[in-house]
C-alpha cells in the first residue's frame, strides 16, 4: 500500500466514535477523553457495549459468507474505524486469497493506524475520505487500482449508519458505489437502532452535543432506507441474530471498566445493532 496522504494533527480534545467503539472491542488506541465519555454515558445506554461486540462479530460472518457463497472478491469499508483483529481484509483474504480491499475513514488517527497495518499489502488500500464524499472517493486513485466497478463488489457501512443523518441524504451516500456496479453486488449495513423511542431519540442528542454526527433509527426507518435491495436470508434485524456461529473466533476482552455492562443487552433490550446482508438484484 502507498503512503502518500499527509500526516495530520490527532485531536485528543474531543472524544471520537472509532476510538469509544475501538475500546469497546477491548482496544488500546484512545484516550482520556473517550474512555470518560463512555464511562459518563454508559449508566444511561449500557446496551452499546454488548452491541459493538456483536457488530463486529457480524463482520466476520457477513465478509465470510460473501467470499465463499456470494463469490465476490472486492470489498470497500467506508467508514472503516480503527483495525483490530479480523479485519474485512483479513477475513475475506482467509477464505479468498485473491481478494482486494479498500479502507476509508475520515479519522486521522485511524489513517496512522491502517498505513502500518497495511503497509506491505498491495491488494488493500486505505483512502482518508469522508464517507459522504462518495465522488472523490471512486475516483481517488487507491480505488480506481483496486475496485472494477464492471464486476461485483461489496460496499460495507458497518456501525456507521447512525453517523448519516436525514440531512446528510444518506439514500445517495449508500448507494453512490453500488449504483455503478453490476448485479450480484451487495450491501452490507448496521447502524444503533432503537426499540424505545425516547431512548432513542436521548442518545442522538447526547452524541450530537458530543460534536458526534449521529442519528438513532427505528427497525422501520432502517428498512426504509435500504428498500430496493434484496436482504439476503436471514434478512435485515438484530445483527446477532444474522446466521450465529458459535465458533467463529472470540474478540479480545471488554476493558475492565466496562466489564459490568456485559449483557446489558439481555437485560434491557431498548437499543440493538441493526441490519444485515443485501443483495443488488437488478
Amino acid at each position: 500500500m502507498t503512503t502518500d496522504e499527509p500526516f495530520v494533527d490527532i485531536p485528543t480534545d474531543v472524544p471520537t466514535s472509532a476510538r469509544i467503539y475501538a475500546w469497546n472491542l477491548g482496544g488500546k488506541d484512545n484516550f482520556e477523553i473517550d474512555r470518560q465519555f463512555a464511562l459518563r454515558n454508559g449508566p444511561a445506554f449500557p446496551e452499546t457495549v454488548d452491541i459493538t461486540r456483536q457488530n463486529r462479530l457480524f463482520l466476520y460472518r457477513a465478509v465470510r459468507y460473501l467470499a465463499v457463497e456470494a463469490g465476490i472478491r472486492q470489498f470497500v469499508d467506508l467508514g472503516c474505524g480503527l483495525p483490530t483483529e479480523n479485519n474485512v481484509h483479513q477475513v475475506a483474504q482467509r477464505f479468498a486469497p485473491d481478494a482486494r480491499v479498500v479502507y476509508v475513514d475520515v479519522d486521522p488517527i485511524v489513517a496512522v493506524h491502517a498505513r502500518a497495518l497495511l503497509a506491505d499489502d498491495d491488494s488493500t488500500a486505505f483512502v482518508t475520505a469522508d464517507m459522504r464524499d462518495q465522488e472523490a472517493i471512486i475516483e481517488h486513485p487507491k480505488f480506481r487500482r483496486l475496485i472494477d466497478l464492471d464486476e461485483p463488489v461489496a460496499v460495507l457501512f458497518l456501525s456507521v449508519g447512525h453517523h448519516l443523518p436525514d440531512a446528510d441524504d444518506p439514500r445517495r451516500v449508500l448507494r453512490a458505489v453500488i449504483d455503478r456496479a453490476p448485479v450480484n453486488s451487495h450491501l452490507v449495513f448496521t447502524q444503533v437502532a432503537y426499540l424505545n423511542a425516547e431512548r432513542g431519540a436521548a442518545m442522538t442528542e447526547l452524541m450530537n452535543s458530543a460534536g458526534i454526527p449521529w442519528q438513532t433509527r427505528s427497525p422501520a426507518e432502517i428498512d426504509a432506507l435500504l428498500d430496493g435491495f434484496e436482504p439476503v436470508a436471514p434478512g435485515l434485524g438484530d445483527v446477532k441474530e444474522w446466521r450465529p456461529d458459535p465458533d467463529q473466533p472470540p474478540l479480545a476482552p471488554v476493558p475492565a471498566e466496562l466489564a459490568d455492562y456485559v449483557g446489558a443487552s439481555e437485560r434491557r433490550k431498548e437499543l440493538i445493532e441493526y441490519g444485515g446482508v443485501l443483495r443488488k438484484a437488478d
